[in-house]
């Protein structure tokens, strides 16, 4: 009798793709939906720069013109002249770089303070201090604006420089979190060689900020450069006006010139943007690092 054997083992249907391969295309779907996304960002920007360069007639034309044919590069000449944008724009970088160097000093001292020193009631301090970050900024405004016309500071710069040499609940958190990363042996070593706090302070914490500070003065920068609000309230001679004051006086008076406006605009942003991508790399170090406590 001779025994015959069947094979009925079917064979395995292979997926439709490895596991590399849908890696692969994951990736390549998570870029697409990036790219697009900034391409809709950047519509605006675009749409700035081209209006920038039209002739006025061009401005409201249908369908759009996204490329100026011809390109009118007088438009920026004309912008910085037909307002004082020379006089703004040294009003803006003396409040500017005056609130940067006062931030920087407060804000470092206080994080410091918080981070690296052991004194009575640190904790609670810093609790009051983050619990001010849920009190709006609007709620101060009619009694800061009350003391500062009794000291006679109204129209001048000191109501938008003063308040930044007493730091910031925000960027001391930032500050400290990124303090509190450091090694504390090397203010055990600096204590031991002769330094005090403060000499613990500047020697050593400083020299190792730098991710920490660049990110505190790119965003104090983007603060009291585009500041329109506190500008508005205590600005009131149009010498003293800043950048943010001028374009709006200058939207007021131009209605109808958007292509100045545009060029006007464009101006004021580029010292931001120079800033940014200058210190980008701290900048990021610093937003990163003052979210990991050792």
């Amino acid at each position: 009798m001779t025994t015959t054997f069947v094979n009925k083992s079917r064979p395995i249907s292979s997926p439709w793709a490895t596991l590399r391969q849908r890696r692969t295309l994951g990736r390549v779907l998570v870029h697409l939906a990036l790219l697009t996304g900034v391409f809709f960002m950047f519509v605006p920007l675009v749409w700035t720069i081209s209006t920038s360069l039209k002739a006025p007639g061009d401005v409201y034309a249908f369908p759009p013109q996204w490329i100026p044919n011809p390109v009118h590069w007088e438009n920026y000449r004309e912008a910085v002249t037909a307002v004082p944008f020379g006089r703004y724009l040294w009003n803006t970088t003396v409040i500017t770089v005056v609130s940067i160097v006062g931030k920087v000093i407060s804000v470092t001292l206080v994080a410091f303070a918080f981070a690296r020193l052991q004194w009575w009631g640190r904790d609670v301090f810093f609790f009051i201090m983050l619990a001010t970050m849920m009190l709006p900024p609007h709620v101060t405004l009619i009694p800061q604006f009350i003391l500062f016309k009794q000291l006679g500071w109204i129209d001048t710069f000191l109501p938008l420089i003063v308040p930044q040499f007493f730091g910031g609940p925000y960027l001391t958190f930032l500050a400290r979190q990124f303090f509190m990363t450091l090694p504390r042996d090397l203010d055990d070593a600096a204590r031991i060689d002769g330094c005090s706090s403060f000499g613990v302070f500047w020697r050593v914490i400083l020299p190792m900020s730098q991710p920490v500070m660049a990110m505190i003065i790119v965003l104090v920068f983007n603060g009291q450069w585009n500041e329109f609000l506190n500008a508005l309230i205590y600005l009131q001679n149009q010498r003293n006006f800043t950048l943010a004051l001028g374009l709006r006086m200058f939207q007021g008076e131009a209605a109808a010139s958007w292509h100045l406006l545009m060029a006007a605009s464009l101006l004021t942003m580029l010292p931001v943007l120079a800033l940014f991508f200058a210190a980008q790399r701290y900048f990021m170090q610093g937003i990163v690092f003052t979210g990991v406590k050792q």
